[in-house]
């Protein structure tokens, strides 16, 4: 059974910082792509980062808004995700999700709040 867990995230100041970690169990990060979304209040979510498998050169991938600001990254010997956010705008702040999907299913972490003071 895959499960995939997050961690980091809270609370950071314009300009600030944060990390965002996604652990899984029962999925390895190293053979699949996954990828970052977020959330803002009655709203869909949005993919934000996107990190390829190796089939496809483990490329990242971002939304124009956190280019230069955000980076994806996987950590093959932990099995884990990271989503390193600089420079954090007011735009910033949503409930932040990572998600994988095999060939059958779709799993998403269990979210993740972002809040960003000006």
């Amino acid at each position: 059974q895959v499960k995939l867990v997050q961690s980091g995230g809270g609370l950071a100041q314009s300009g600030g910082s944060l990390t965002l970690s996604c652990a899984a169990s029962g999925f390895t990060f190293r053979d699949n792509s996954v990828t970052w979304y977020r959330q803002y209040p009655m709203k869909e979510r949005e993919w934000v980062a996107w990190l390829t498998g190796p089939g496809a050169g483990n490329a990242p991938y971002y939304k124009e808004s956190v280019k230069g600001r955000f980076t994806i990254s996987r950590d093959n010997d932990r099995n884990m995700v990271s989503l390193q956010m600089n420079n954090l705008q007011p735009e910033d702040a949503a409930v932040y999700y990572c998600k994988v999907q095999t060939s059958t299913t779709i799993y998403w972490g269990q979210g993740t709040q972002v809040i960003v003071s000006s």
